[in-house]
C-alpha cells in the first residue's frame, strides 16, 4: 500500500530567492498596520475601556434590531452598539462606560430593562468598571511583553542568538500585522483578542523552531554548502509537515468562524489571520532568510579541511565496465 504523499520527497523550490521581494513587503505591510494602530485605532471592547454588555433574547422570534436602537438610544445613555449574537432573535448591547461609577452603570442597566420590558429575557449582564477594565489592559500588554521575552531566551538557550533574534523579528512581525489586521477590520479587541495574540506567538514559534531546528542540523553536516542552499534543503525538508499542519488548523478555523457563533468570531478571525496565514508565510519568508542577514553560517567557507568534513552529498555514480579485450593486456 502506497503511503499518500502531499508534498514529493524531492520537492526543490527556491523559496530564499523571494527574501528580496518578501522583506520589503513586509516592511511596508508593518509599517501601514502601525500608521493604523496610531490613526484608525482599535475597536476596544468593554473588557478595556469598561462599560456594560447585554444579551437579551426575543420571546417572540427575530429582534427588530433598528426599532430596538431607536429605542434606546432615546435613554440618553451615550452611544449603543448593538448587533445579532448567534442568532436572529438574539441581541448583543453594548453600553458605554456612564459618568458616576459603578452606581451609574447599574442605572444604565435598569433604564434598558425598563425600556424593553418583559418581551425580552435578558441571558447575560456584565458590568466592567473603569479601574478593571484599566487593569486588564496593562496586564495583557504586558502578559504579551513577557512572552515575547521568554521566547527569545528560550531560543537563546535552544539555539544560537542568531535564531533568537531572528524568530523575535518574526513574531514581532505576525504581532503587528494581526493588530493591523484588527484596526482595519475593527473586530472587537478584549481578552480573548490577548489570548489569540499569545495563541498566534507559540504557533509560529512552534513552527519556526522545526525549521530551525533542521536547518542547525544542516549546519552541522554541510561544512561547504552555501547558505541559501541550505536554508532551500531545510525548508523543503519540513514542507509536508508545515502543509498538513497549517491546512488542517486553517480547516477548523474555518468550520469556527462560520459555525462558532458571534461570541468566539473575535478570536476565530483573529486566529485565522494571525496564524493560518501571516504565520505560515512569516517562518517560511521571514524567520529562515532574515538568518542571512544575521552572519548564520559565514565562518564555514573559512574552516580548514578536517577528516569529518562532510562534503554535499551527490548522487553515486556506477562505474563503467570496459570491454574485456580492453583489460587484457597486450
Amino acid at each position: 500500500m502506497r503511503l499518500l504523499r502531499i508534498v514529493p520527497d524531492n520537492t526543490n523550490f527556491d523559496f530564499i530567492r523571494f527574501r528580496r521581494i518578501s522583506f520589503p513587503i513586509s516592511a511596508v505591510l508593518s509599517i501601514v498596520a502601525i500608521v493604523l494602530y496610531f490613526t484608525h485605532g482599535l475597536n476596544f471592547g468593554i473588557d478595556f475601556i469598561g462599560g456594560t454588555r447585554m444579551e437579551v433574547q426575543s420571546k417572540s422570534g427575530p429582534v427588530d434590531i433598528a426599532a430596538m436602537r431607536s429605542t434606546l438610544s432615546q435613554l440618553g445613555l451615550g452611544e449603543i452598539q448593538l448587533k445579532e449574537f448567534g442568532g436572529a432573535d438574539t441581541v448583543e448591547i453594548k453600553i458605554a462606560q456612564q459618568p458616576g461609577g459603578e452606581q451609574a452603570q447599574q442605572a444604565a442597566v435598569t433604564k434598558v430593562r425598563e425600556a424593553l420590558g418583559d418581551g425580552v429575557d435578558y441571558r447575560s449582564v456584565d458590568v466592567v468598571g473603569p479601574r478593571v477594565s484599566g487593569e486588564l489592559l496593562h496586564w495583557g500588554i504586558i502578559g504579551i511583553f513577557v512572552a515575547i521575552g521568554a521566547i527569545l531566551m528560550y531560543l537563546w538557550f535552544r539555539f544560537e542568538w542568531q535564531f533568537a533574534l531572528g524568530a523575535m523579528i518574526a513574531n514581532v512581525h505576525d504581532i503587528v500585522l494581526t493588530i493591523g489586521f484588527m484596526s482595519i477590520t475593527q473586530i472587537d479587541f478584549d481578552l480573548t483578542s490577548i489570548a489569540a495574540l499569545l495563541t498566534i506567538l507559540g504557533y509560529s514559534l512552534n513552527d519556526t523552531v522545526v525549521i530551525y531546528d533542521r536547518i542547525r542540523e544542516m549546519l552541522r553536516r554541510y561544512k561547504k554548502m552555501p547558505m541559501t542552499d541550505l536554508l532551500n534543503v531545510s525548508i523543503n525538508a519540513t514542507l509536508s509537515r508545515s502543509v498538513i499542519t497549517h491546512v488542517t488548523v486553517l480547516l477548523a478555523l474555518t468550520a469556527l468562524l462560520l459555525f462558532g457563533g458571534q461570541a468566539i468570531h473575535s478570536f476565530t478571525a483573529t486566529m485565522m489571520f494571525g496564524a493560518a496565514l501571516v504565520g505560515t508565510y512569516t517562518s517560511v519568508f521571514i524567520a529562515s532568510p532574515i538568518l542571512i542577514y544575521l552572519g548564520v553560517g559565514t565562518g564555514r567557507q573559512y574552516v580548514a579541511e578536517a577528516p569529518e568534513q562532510v562534503a554535499v552529498e551527490s548522487p553515486p555514480t556506477v562505474p563503467s565496465r570496459a570491454p574485456a579485450a580492453a583489460r587484457v593486456r597486450r
